[in-house]
């Protein structure tokens, strides 16, 4: 922490400028002796600087240099931006000055880590900062922006804030029982307050399925039999020849993957192999990788034949998903129906009629699927939500011993074995936001970040 870092923070190839970011104590000490125009030492903060970068008499290339002075910057530290050409040679050549004039390298992350070491952000904000670089969609977007502000770090502070509050009563109990005007805590009066903090997480559990939704997307599978349209149906989702489309069964061996956003969501689709029995061992690995597939999704989209009987290995996998969200689509409509509805033991809510090769029933389809997953309503909300598996898996911890406090009260366990509990489940909540961290965390963590953020 105490060495000056650079990196470049564009994306590296031709553009119009390219960025090379250095952050620490002598930033601007050893820029200044690379750059040929004003003395950096001496402009006003947050000041823009044109001249050049200079290797002893030759010019590298002509800047534009920012500087931006402690503490008010994004690491706390002094910052210097060097704004170069944006091709690859130029850039890397300041690159290669900086570090050759006592820079270091920064390492994937390292200027956001720095931010939260110092103070300037929490956990939950500095994983935004790469949510934010990622997102794909306006919702992904205002959900990163939400967590940059500290509107989710806000949900966990307060789930904080009740628990010292609760702890606070019990101390007080505890080390003073004999103040009149101190509320007397025995278990009638802390079960309520346990259970409105379980209720709590339960919400912000609840609602933070929506927002592993918004950053992740929906996995979805499209399932049947071969030869049923599943290729096709990918293609008109698509609206590209993303998957090979012939009119004979078992043309699709792997599974074939797209995306597409619906009201600001992204679909994950995979086109499986189609489900039968077979003796081709390319095509029977292609089945199991489909069924695999199909119990990992999120969304499964099943599809049926209208010019085919209901066969009992459809009707087996038809009750193998129906605990799973899923729309049944029987394509072919265009064609003589021979396939019995009413033998079909699944939500007729979630049937959808279809004809990809008179792109029919395409709309319809979408609808279904916002309907499902309450897209719409998705699209209308501030999106304040946790959305990263580390987050939601600790509060889940949390939650399980919250509930086992409940318990415990009900068994009539004294008050200060409570208090302990309730002490260690506050620390593990910190560490959903950095209130409490370990060093493994953070260099995992920040070790996924792109280089120069």
């Amino acid at each position: 922490m105490n060495d000056t870092i650079c990196a470049i923070s564009t994306s590296q190839g031709v553009g119009a400028i390219s960025i090379v970011r250095v952050s620490g104590d002598e930033a601007i000490d050893i820029v200044n002796r690379i750059f040929k125009g004003k003395d950096l030492t001496k402009v006003s903060s947050h000041t823009i600087n044109y001249g050049h970068i200079m290797d002893h008499d030759e010019t590298i290339d002509e800047v534009l240099v920012s500087v931006m002075k402690s503490p008010r910057t994004f690491t706390t530290e002094d910052i210097v931006e060097i704004n170069t050409h944006g091709g690859i040679a130029p850039t890397n050549r300041v690159l290669e000055l900086l570090l050759e004039n006592g820079c270091r390298l920064a390492e994937p992350g390292e200027f956001t880590k720095r931010a939260f070491l110092n103070g300037r952000i929490d956990l939950l904000e500095a994983e935004a900062v790469m949510d934010m670089i990622d997102a794909k969609t306006e919702t992904q977007r205002k959900m990163a922006a939400n967590q940059i502000d500290g509107k989710t770090s806000q949900l966990i502070n307060e789930l904080r804030d009740d628990m010292v509050q609760i702890i606070s009563n019990i101390n007080v109990n505890i080390d003073y029982p004999e103040y009149d005007d101190v509320d007397i805590i025995t278990d009638d009066v802390l079960i309520p307050k346990i259970t409105k903090l379980k209720e709590k997480i339960k919400r912000i559990l609840k609602e933070s399925e929506n927002g592993k939704i918004i950053k992740e997307g929906i996995k979805t599978s499209i399932i049947g039999r071969p030869n049923v349209g599943k290729s096709s149906l990918l293609n008109a989702l698509l609206q590209e020849d993303k998957a090979i489309v012939t009119n004979i069964a078992g043309t699709t061996r792997d599974i074939v993957e797209g995306q597409i956003s619906i009201n600001g969501i992204l679909l994950n689709m995979i086109d499986t192999a189609g489900i039968r029995q077979t003796e081709d061992m390319i095509e029977a690995l292609g089945v199991e990788k489909s069924l695999k597939v199909m119990d990992e999704a999120d969304l499964i989209l099943f599809m049926l034949n209208n010019n085919e009987e209901l066969t009992d290995d459809i009707k087996e996998l038809l009750e193998r998903i129906k605990d799973k969200k899923y729309l049944i689509l029987i394509n072919k409509n265009d064609l003589e129906s021979k396939l019995d509805r009413s033998s079909l033991s699944v939500d007729k809510n979630r049937i959808v009629e279809l004809s990809i090769t008179e792109d029919k029933g395409i709309d319809e389809l979408k609808e279904k699927i916002q309907e499902l997953f309450n897209l719409n309503e998705l699209e209308t909300k501030d999106p304040t939500y946790l959305s990263n598996s580390r987050s939601i898996s600790i509060l889940k911890r949390c939650l399980q011993r919250v509930e086992d406090i409940e318990e415990s009260l009900n068994n009539n366990m004294p008050i200060d074995m409570i208090e302990l509990d309730i002490k260690n489940i506050w620390e593990e909540l910190g560490t959903i936001n950095g209130s409490t961290y370990e060093e493994e965390l953070l260099d995992e963590m920040f070790s996924r970040f792109c280089l120069g953020k």
